[in-house]
């Protein structure tokens, strides 16, 4: 369960990227580090004192001819929207300046807990520089160094103190699913095509604290959320030069979610854009569902369909268990296929097998395919567990988990898919020495 969301902030070249590498580098913090849209870290996962929670890197923002008060203010305007708490970077050697003010400014006016890190404090000698940074009106400062990863541990205390008071709803014991893609390819339309569908009762049920609009419906007696990604507030031009900001909103609603929709624009076709956005579909394991859009502007005949599909499944080759919907929001034509789709995708994530059954398919598997040697050794499996499910996760007891290559690994993962389907969702095999 993720604790929380903070944020880093500050003016350019104060250290939030060394802070940002520093946090999830840690040998018993990283859990898992997500790439952005581009090259820049924005996002990762990471772990301190047994708590989960989300860090977002906004000094991998960047914008190019443009204020730079609009900069900070985007930067800001993220936290604002997306965080529990911001993590405030300050440079000890440069003192306060005005944009440490203006930004201090902006903060006070989230309302949200603020942690003021004053980097580059490399030694005793500059551990006086801290405090006129109370002047800020923002808190105690804490000295930190990015560098040498001094105070980073009492800054990583002070965000999992700030999640204390954080409100989730979870809807345990509804199917949850979100809806993500580019900007313009339908997602809104979807939504309320979805929701405008016969036998479907809406509650309107205000959302979390970020603006990610989650809707409970039933269908046929079943209790259902949909998290809405599409509501994305654009104040002015500089937004539309960021597409980070629409994946961290997305990165949010996958989260929470069971099921993700992937949302193509059948219209404008595929771009590299789609493939980020799905990317974080398929690392965070949940069950995926792919869905084309807008069909009804497509030009069509009886052999288009599944050259769509072709097309699909070789620009998304690390989706290819997740199941393709051909869809109109507009006209609402095959809309009614989603709602199976997703009971059926959430069931498979969910599975459990019991552990005999899996030991059958790994030792089948094993003797149609023995495993390849490895300098004249070869991989042995003596047993197979589930150990989880969201994405079902398998282990395997071997005498050497380095002799697990990948392409076996891909191949015992095939295997269980042949007997247990698992559409829609990503198979997690592990293996440990016995």
């Amino acid at each position: 369960m993720i604790s929380g969301i903070t944020a880093i902030v500050g003016r350019p070249n104060v250290g939030k990227s060394t802070i940002f590498n520093r946090m999830i580098g840690e040998r018993k913090s990283i859990v898992e580090d997500t790439p952005g849209v581009t090259r820049d870290r924005v996002y990762a996962k990471a772990e301190w004192l047994t708590k989960e929670f989300r860090i977002i890197d906004t000094g991998g923002i960047q914008l190019d001819n443009q204020p730079f008060k609009e900069e900070i203010q985007m930067q800001v305007d993220i936290a604002l929207e997306e965080a529990d708490s911001i993590v405030f970077v300050v440079s000890g050697i440069d003192g306060v300046t005005k944009d440490d003010e203006y930004i201090a400014s902006l903060l006070r006016k989230t309302k949200k807990p603020v942690i003021l890190a004053v980097n580059k404090i490399d030694d005793t000698q500059l551990q006086a520089n801290i405090y006129e940074f109370y002047s800020l009106g923002i808190g105690e400062p804490i000295a930190v160094s990015g560098v040498h990863g001094i105070g980073i541990g009492d800054v990583l205390d002070s965000i999992i103190d700030s999640f204390e008071n954080v409100q989730r709803k979870d809807y345990d014991e509804m199917t949850k699913f979100c809806i993500i893609g580019r900007p313009n390819v339908g997602k809104s339309s979807l939504v309320n095509a979805i929701l405008n569908q016969e036998r479907v009762i809406v509650s309107n049920i205000e959302g979390t604290t970020r603006d990610a609009v989650d809707t409970p419906f039933k269908v046929n007696g079943k209790d259902y959320v949909v998290i809405d990604t599409a509501g994305i507030r654009k104040r002015g031009k500089i937004y539309e030069n960021i597409e980070k900001y629409s994946i961290l909103r997305a990165m949010a609603a996958i989260e929470r979610s069971d099921v993700v929709l992937v949302v193509l624009d059948g219209e404008s076709g595929i771009r590299e854009q789609d493939k980020h956005v799905a990317g974080y579909a398929h690392e965070a394991g949940k069950g995926v569902i792919i869905v084309y859009n807008k069909w009804d502007t497509v030009d069509k005949d009886e052999k288009t369909m599944n050259q769509v599909t072709e097309l699909i499944r070789e620009e998304f080759k690390y989706l290819d268990y997740a199941p393709i919907a051909f869809v109109s929001a507009l006209n609402r034509s095959r809309i009614q296929t989603l709602i199976p789709l997703i009971d059926e995708v959430h069931d498979y994530s969910t599975l459990r097998l019991p552990t005999n059954v899996v030991n059958e398919v790994i030792l089948d598997a094993q003797l149609v395919t023995p495993p390849p040697t490895h300098n004249g050794v070869r991989l042995r499996i003596y047993y197979a567990s589930q150990v989880s499910v969201s994405p079902p996760t398998f282990v395997l007891f071997v005498n050497n988990p380095e002799l697990l290559h990948f392409s076996y690994k891909r191949f015992l993962e095939n295997r269980l898919r042949d007997a247990f389907n698992f559409t829609g969702t990503t198979i997690h095999i592990n293996a440990r020495a016995r």
